[in-house]
């Protein structure tokens, strides 16, 4: 099961699963592991596994028939640029959350089709994409305009920075 990101049609892929039973935000240093969300719906995390290397975003969370309530995958890219994934070996359906340098959200796909091969299209200037389960960012209200936290994002411009 994984999603395919490339940065041009042409590009390399990328596969990934996530999940998100998000947990309310408590007060607490940024982590890798971790990913905050907050917009007018309010502010939830997500445990996450991170995908920051040609290796590890070609595998993502590629054949994985499960993801835990509450968990996701965060892929991460050195610059930002074209964000476009696809679905093929993708088991479970995803909802991508593409956002900028800043960490605000410019782009909400729900509900990708599981081994579906249409590109899904995030938009310029994508710097990460988290995705998690399937209609979960529907539920919880998540939709451009709002910000993600992370430790991948540059603190001095990031949207919402770490403590």
């Amino acid at each position: 099961m994984g999603s395919c990101f490339t940065r041009q049609l042409t590009g390399a892929l990328a596969a990934v699963f996530l999940a998100g039973a998000a947990a309310p935000v408590t007060a607490q240093t940024c982590r890798p592991d971790l990913v905050e969300l907050k917009g007018a719906s309010g502010e939830m995390r997500f445990r996450v596994e991170v995908a920051d290397s040609d290796a590890t975003r070609a595998r993502g969370l590629m054949w994985r028939d499960h993801l835990d309530p509450g968990a996701g995958m965060i892929f991460i890219y050195d610059r930002p640029g074209p964000g476009q994934f696809w679905m093929k070996n993708t088991l479970i359906p995803l909802d991508m959350i593409f956002a900028d340098e800043t960490g605000t959200i410019r782009h909400v796909h729900s509900n990708a089709k599981p081994q579906d091969e249409t590109i899904i299209d995030g938009g310029d200037n994508v710097l990460a994409v988290l995705e998690i389960n399937g209609g979960y960012a529907r539920r919880m209200g998540i939709k451009p305009g709002d910000v993600m936290r992370h430790p991948a994002f540059s603190q001095e411009t990031a949207a919402w920075p770490c403590d």
